[in-house]
């Protein structure tokens, strides 16, 4: 009867090794699968068909992190279930290389500081610092030096994110990578830039900036963290001129004392209303400054009236301004207070009642850093001589011990400072409402993260400061008239045009001038600062799409479809991509942002280096390998932090090695080609179909980790554990010539066709994670028979695998059979007998209606579990699908051999 029926293609099992080389197996598919192209943009298919991802450039820094396997991870998961439903996949990577971190790591890792005034080496060559080398003064390099250390160093800091990237599987594709700091990112910054100035959205001004001290440079709203620290509040009393009043201020920052220009308090304080309109008399230093009323004094803060000083924090800044009051600025771009006069008629702008012993004083603190200097002004509070009442010593109390928010860079270590500084800015805050609006047209996962744009455009309180006073970036292309005495012209910036593009001012010349000119009286100067990181990075997808250079590819690639991030950037990155999308087209820059959460150590802490608690990812993936490693990335939820817990790797590797002998089993299976037709396995295909449906749905609301873990939980208990087992006698039963009949055949060919339909679906559900031990089990046989060399550009799941396959008689049979084949086995186990061993007779007892509906697959069930006789008791009391068992009887033990 089979030589009239086509047989299905199995596999020698013994040809196939006794366990799964994960490392073997990976080598071999990433070189097939760079060799086919298999991850590689077709720019010829439509829009329509394309999937674009904006992929997150990581900072190239030199610290590989857990944290960067799993965040990258979970888009890869998404892309290749993209991939495996027909679109085109535009994958690129970039490496954002420029700005402050890969700074600092070049001044740490060589021990240099960049000075724009050394002459540039030729040909010099730097080599890490050693312990002893960090014991004297960093090496001073030039400007040209320093930017060729880091670039250098990068390169080599890419190889490594390079090689962590390929040996988790990434599918990028790499012929689409970029630098932030290459020719089309400067290009394409720049021309962001020119296209800014011409809409007015860009400007120049000399304010109050935060500033670091460290970096010397200006840092963004966006840029700037709270941290908790200990602080104290000083009680200090001030003197009112011409009168023996006085008050105290409990202030926790007596170091700006000598920048106090003014005095407030809430105008309903009734403790202080006497004092508006009149001169306080700083202590120390003797200066008459205004005491005005302001609404956002808080009378329960400290002591209800505060110094207002250039410049203590933002609202300082704000209340110089409204109250035009006087600059006096102490503290130097190096965290340093600087050298300053005062004197009777305040020439300088520092005004004293008694010059000599301001001067005095200040002497004291000059030159020294913040901490220091305000260590010293604690001691000089404390002699009487310095009070401006002659009550005895300024600081009236002993310090009081508080916890407060300071505000950092977040990439900094020492508190922020605000200076007055010239800068670029970018106007946002006369658009937020229109930011609002798109962030609305973007879909988030998860929703809830939607909110934290939300609150953060809300609360916007100052424009993008674009300009940064560092070195290794992309220019500013601008360039400065200068006058006839050589001072610049603000108002009239020259802007490099389009096609100049990219230019570096400190090199290139401005047109309608020579070099000749250059820092001359009547020529021109060039701005030295470079962007903030964020103003090229905020441009990821357009220097993917390459925008302006090809509007064309452009129109094809943007806005993208989606944009991976983390959620603590939410406020930086995709802020600063949405407003530059808005600002430059009126568009949304990406359909979808799918933001992943942190990795945290077992304790539930965030990684830190400083804490110690980092996990290092390279070593982590070369024990566990790579489908274990992007399985415990991709049971993560999106949004969600997890903490770290490498028992989860296990489990993935147990699966993987489940996957590879459960492949081996059905593939091993002969017999003839034949439809799934027996009730168990149209049960089971039901039940399958189910699955797929609710999987598909759950990827499209990207909820990825929702699929692998219903997957893996139908995987063992829908198929390894259950219809494997039951479907297994007969479809052993072609191979071992116990067919009678066509019948009997048929069911065979039946279980055989069901098994290999739960195999070839269930492995291309798994393929967006475990993309290896998927790829070498579909290439065994499914690779040919499906016409789709790699599983992962076969077609997903989905109503195809199921045509033509009728539904059940009941769509109840496949999880009855379940019920009865687990009330056997428990039974087996009740009685401490192998779930192997045979039984002779057994009684299966159920209510009437669950025996007359588990008949047509009994014959399954009592094959998986070797009972020869049973017989079925009707009990009333059970619930509908509940089985027990009674009476059984085991085959003696075998002997063994």
């Amino acid at each position: 009867m089979s030589q009239d029926r086509p047989m299905v293609s199995a596999i020698d099992p013994n040809q196939i090794a006794k366990h799964f080389d994960p490392t073997d197996a990976q080598n071999r598919w990433d070189a097939r699968w760079e060799q086919d192209g298999l991850h590689a943009y077709d720019p010829s298919r439509p829009r329509e068909e394309t999937f674009v991802v904006d992929t997150p450039p990581p900072t190239v820094s030199g610290s590989l992190h857990i944290g960067h396997v799993f965040s990258y991870t979970q888009p890869d998961v998404m892309v290749r279930y993209k991939r495996m439903q027909g679109f085109n996949i535009f994958y690129p990577m970039g490496w954002d290389d420029n700005g402050l971190p890969t700074e600092r790591r070049v001044q740490n890792f060589y021990h240099v500081r960049c000075d724009p005034d050394t002459p540039y080496e030729e040909g010099l060559v730097l080599k890490p610092a050693s312990a002893k080398d960090r014991k004297s003064s960093a090496r001073l390099i030039s400007r040209k030096n320093f930017i060729e250390a880091c670039e250098s160093l990068t390169e080599v800091d890419e190889e490594a994110f390079l090689d962590l990237w390929k040996k988790v599987g990434l599918s990028v594709d790499w012929s689409l990578e970029y630098r932030t700091i290459g020719d089309r990112a400067r290009t394409l910054a720049q021309h962001s830039f020119r296209d800014l100035w011409e809409k007015g959205r860009v400007y120049t001004s000399y304010a109050p900036t935060m500033w670091d001290v460290d970096f010397q440079t200006a840092v963004a709203q966006a840029e700037v963290e709270d941290r908790s620290l200990p602080g104290a509040y000083h009680h200090v009393e001030f003197g009112v001129e011409g009168s023996d009043d006085s008050f105290v201020i409990a202030t926790t920052r007596p170091e700006l004392l000598p920048a106090c220009v003014g005095v407030t308090a809430h105008p309903e304080d009734e403790r202080y209303k006497h004092l508006f309109g009149k001169n306080a008399v700083t202590p120390l230093f003797f200066a008459p400054v205004p005491i005005f009323p302001s609404e956002l004094a808080d009378p329960e803060k400290g002591t209800g009236i505060l110094m207002v000083c250039t410049f203590g924090d933002a609202t300082d800044v704000l209340w110089w301004r409204d109250q035009g009051l006087a600059m006096r600025q102490v503290l130097g771009r190096a965290g340093r207070l600087m050298p300053l006069q005062f004197d009777a008629e305040g020439s300088e702008g520092f005004k004293s009642l008694q010059p000599d012993k301001a001067n005095a004083y200040y002497a004291e603190i000059q030159g020294k850093r913040v901490k220091q200097a305000q260590n010293a002004i604690v001691e000089l509070l404390r002699d009487e001589a310095g009070s401006a009442t002659g009550k005895g010593a300024p600081l009236c109390k002993d310090l009081e011990a508080i916890e407060h928010p300071v505000k950092f860079y977040e990439q900094g270590d020492t508190p922020l400072e605000y200076l007055p500084t010239r800068q670029w800015f970018a106007r946002l805050l006369d658009t937020k409402d229109a930011l609002l609006a798109k962030g609305e047209q973007i879909a988030w996962h998860p929703s809830f993260m939607h909110a934290r744009f939300r609150d953060w455009t809300e609360n916007l309180s100052l424009d993008w400061s674009l300009s940064r006073q560092r070195y290794f970036g992309v220019p500013i292309p601008v360039w400065y008239p200068l006058d006839a005495d050589g001072e610049r012209d603000y108002e009239n910036p020259v802007v490099a045009d389009a096609d100049q593009l990219p230019v570096d001012p400190t090199v290139d010349l401005p047109k309608g001038y020579d070099e000749s000119q250059r820092n001359q009286p009547g020529g021109f100067t060039a701005e030295a600062d470079i962007f903030d990181t964020w103003f090229t990075s905020s441009l990821t997808p357009q220097i993917g799409s390459h925008w302006v250079l090809d509007p064309e590819r452009h129109d094809r690639l943007f806005p993208a479809d989606v944009r991976p991030q983390s959620h603590e950037i939410i406020r930086t990155w995709a802020f600063y991509t949405i407003a530059k999308a808005m600002l430059h087209e009126d568009k949304v820059p990406w359909k979808h942002v799918m933001v992943s959460g942190w990795v945290l150590d077992p304790d539930r802490k965030k990684m830190s280096k400083s804490k110690g608690n980092v996990v290092t990812p390279v070593p982590l993936v070369e024990k566990h390998n790579a489908d274990s490693t992007r399985y415990w990335a991709a049971s993560a939820r999106l949004g969600v932090d997890t903490a770290f817990d490498e028992g989860v790797f296990k489990i993935g590797k147990r699966l993987v090695t489940k996957l590879f002998n459960a492949g081996k089993f059905v593939l091993a299976q002969q017999g003839p080609v034949a439809p799934v037709a027996s009730e168990l396995d149209l049960a089971f295909a039901a039940a399958l179909r189910r699955h797929v449906t609710q999987a598909t749905r759950d990827f499209e609301a990207f909820n990825y980790a929702h699929v692998l873990q219903n997957t893996e939980t139908f995987f063992w208990t829908h198929f390894t554990d259950t219809y494997l087992e039951l479907a297994k006698p007969r479809a052993r039963r072609f191979a071992d010539g116990e067919c009678e009949g066509e019948d009997e055949l048929l069911a065979s060919g039946s279980a055989i066709a069901g098994l290999r339909l739960g195999l070839g679906v269930l492995l291309r559900m798994f393929a967006p994670t475990l993309p290896y031990i998927t790829e070498e089990v579909w290439s065994w046989v499914f690779a040919d028979e499906k016409d789709a060399p790699s599983i992962h550009k076969a077609a997903w799941p989905g109503d195809a695998d199921f045509a033509g396959i009728p539904e059940p008689a009941n769509p109840a049979s496949f999880d009855l059979a379940v019920a009865a084949f687990t009330a056997i086995n428990k039974c087996k186990a009740d009685h401490e007998v192998s779930m192997g061993r045979e039984v002779d007779t057994l009684t299966l007892t159920a209510n009437a209606a669950t025996l007359e509906a588990v008949k047509p697959v009994l014959s399954d069930v009592f094959a998986a579990t070797r009972c020869h006789d049973h017989t079925l008791a009707e009990r009333s009391g059970l619930e509908d699908g509940v089985f027990e068992v009674a009476d059984p009887s085991f085959a003696p033990k075998p002997e063994k051999k």
